[in-house]
């Protein structure tokens, strides 16, 4: 996969599944998609020289999918891998949760964190592409330190807890739903409904909902329906303004790396399609469409993923010192 001599027939050839990925075994499905962790060498001979900057996702990459939202806590040793990795390279969580309930779950304060799909982000210096964007904004945190803010869908703040509230009320009746306040965004879960005639009407009634609401989409996920604001932001976005904060953002050397799960994710994979040269990873044991050039089976690889990472960068840097 020499995609570096020749990147679009590279991307060609690795995206361009043609909506068959699904239809395959998932034997053929990883031929398309092979293991990140089958395939680590060869990958890091392309990361040579180049600068890895490491974003995750949370929920299905970082911890398992649970019945309860609240309760995806990730494990002791996945929370150590990603301060690790965090201590080798620039780190950055994009979820689909709210900013600090991320954070709650993992307790780092050496990575940075984008929730809400990437419409909350914080960081120690904001994009010098939005100087003095309305959606760009500093304050100072407990220490004195300066922080900034990037939401660019502040405006829809009154809209969405109106939403919240509706859907909050509408969906009472229904055992199982759980309407999720993820700030700028909001997440209706169907996991727990055991009635497939519910799941239905679940959907049925907040789609028909929705339909007051012409600024706002519905997309869909495991297990769960997310109403978002119709602005041109997602996560691809948010990974290029991240980019851009840490100093990458015109740079031909960096090598963005994003490990996730679902279709939101997407939206990066295509973004680091689009640079021409990078690692997007998707985490499934089941065939997906989908537009990773990796892929990695569950959250346990994804540790040991990250930890042979952090081997490998300790290696190189100690090679170069005793050089």
């Amino acid at each position: 996969m020499g995609y570096q001599q020749n990147p679009e027939s590279f991307w060609k050839s690795t995206f361009d599944d043609g909506g068959d990925a699904t239809k395959g075994s998932y034997t053929s499905w990883l031929a398309k998609h092979p293991s990140a962790l089958d395939n680590f060498d060869e990958m890091m001979k392309k990361a040579k020289g180049k600068d890895i900057v490491v974003f995750l996702d949370y929920d299905g990459t970082l911890s398992q999918i649970v019945e309860e939202p609240d309760q995806a806590f990730m494990t002791d040793a996945m929370r150590s891998a990603v301060h690790e990795v965090a201590l080798c390279f620039p780190t950055a969580i994009i979820s689909g949760r709210r900013r600090d309930k991320v954070f709650q779950f993992v307790q780092l304060k050496n990575l940075y964190y984008a929730g809400s799909h990437g419409m909350d982000i914080s960081t120690p210096s904001g994009s010098s592409k939005y100087t003095g964007h309305k959606h760009q904004t500093i304050t100072t945190d407990e220490k004195g330190n300066e922080v900034v803010h990037f939401r660019p869908a502040q405006e829809f703040l009154p809209k969405i807890q109106e939403i919240i509230k509706a859907l909050s009320d509408m969906t009472k009746g229904i055992k199982g739903a759980i309407v999720e306040d993820n700030k700028f965004c909001i997440s209706v879960h169907f996991r727990q409904v055991v009635l497939e005639e519910d799941v239905c009407i679940l959907k049925e009634r907040v789609e028909n909902m929705m339909q007051a609401y012409p600024n706002f989409r519905i997309s869909s996920g495991k297990k769960v329906m997310e109403i978002r604001p119709r602005i041109d932001w997602d996560k691809g976005r948010a990974l290029q303004y991240l980019l851009d904060t840490l100093g990458f953002g015109t740079s031909n050397n960096v090598l963005p790396m994003y490990i996730g799960d679902d279709k939101t994710d997407e939206d990066a994979f295509k973004v680091i399609r689009r640079i021409g040269q990078g690692f997007p990873i998707v985490v499934s044991s089941t065939p997906k469409q989908t537009k990773a050039a990796y892929s990695l089976r569950e959250p346990t690889e994804v540790m040991c993923f990250l930890i042979r990472l952090v081997k490998w960068k300790r290696s190189v840097s100690s090679s170069k010192s005793i050089a």
